[in-house]
């Protein structure tokens, strides 16, 4: 993949301490970005920036560490409200914070499931309060970095905390599928993207083995590059523009999401 200079584009990479959000981190600084490092906790973003400037010889001056919590909305807020103080003119968001549904039901201290929070509703309420910055220059664009896994699942509109019945894949897929949906929401030039069956924290959903995280971020970092155009909602297959599941190229599917996912997390669709 061929190598393109980013020196002049600031992103943020949620779930940038580990898997392929490091990685993407990585690429992005290496290409000259300034790269937003977010992690769940401020330490852990700056054990992701130490491991950087020490073992890839990245220039610190170009990382800006944020902690937040994606399990509490608070938090979410209040990453939003910091980066749009700071960068009031941002280039990329990449949404790629994500956990696997754990074995148990477990709800959030917001009241909703927790991978529905973490994959979906927290980067939902992001995109929405990082709306102005993402929107202040022509060509803002926002990566979400889905899962092939999105075309097993359905949206359950009346129980989307799966309280009734719930099987931790379906949850995590539920969660893939809402993603995938938001990036056809008007409000932003949105895309996702499967970066393929990784090595990361999430292989076991996936299989037993994978490609290196690195073979995956480069997928993301791509569609972060200006030169690439984007047509707003479009889902990557890795390298490859492909149908998404059918519910998201859905008009009606996106406004009953927005609407859904507006009321949960108190912020309107």
């Amino acid at each position: 993949m061929s190598v393109f200079d980013l020196s002049s584009r600031t992103v943020l990479v949620t779930g940038a301490t580990s898997g392929i959000g490091f990685e993407t981190a990585r690429q992005l600084a290496e290409r000259g970005a300034t790269v937003l490092l977010h992690g769940r906790t401020l330490d852990d973003a700056q054990a992701a920036a130490d491991r950087l400037a020490a073992t890839d010889g990245v220039d610190v001056d170009q990382l800006r560490l944020f902690g937040a919590d994606f399990a509490r909305l608070e938090e979410v807020e209040d990453l939003a409200r910091r980066v749009v103080a700071e960068h009031p003119r941002l280039d990329v968001l990449v949404n790629n914070a994500a956990t696997a549904a754990p074995e148990r039901h477990t709800l959030t201290g917001d009241g909703n499931e927790i991978t529905f929070q973490v994959n979906f509703l927290a980067h939902y309420l992001l995109t929405c309060l990082l709306e102005p910055a993402l929107t202040t220059d022509p060509g803002g664009r926002v990566v979400n970095v889905s899962s092939s896994l999105h075309r097993t699942a359905s949206i359950q509109w009346s129980d989307p905390h799966r309280a009734r019945r719930y099987s931790r894949l379906a949850a995590y897929a539920q969660s893939q599928l809402a993603l995938t949906v938001f990036a056809a929401d008007p409000r932003v030039t949105a895309v996702s993207v499967h970066p393929g069956v990784c090595a990361t924290g999430l292989l076991p959903l996936y299989a037993l083995d994978g490609s290196p995280a690195a073979d995956g971020a480069a997928h993301v970092v791509r569609l972060c590059d200006p030169a690439v155009e984007i047509v707003n909602g479009a889902y990557y297959d890795r390298d490859r523009r492909v149908d998404p599941a059918p519910a998201a190229t859905e008009d009606r599917t996106v406004r009953r999401l927005s609407k859904l996912a507006g009321q949960l997390v108190g912020h309107g669709g």
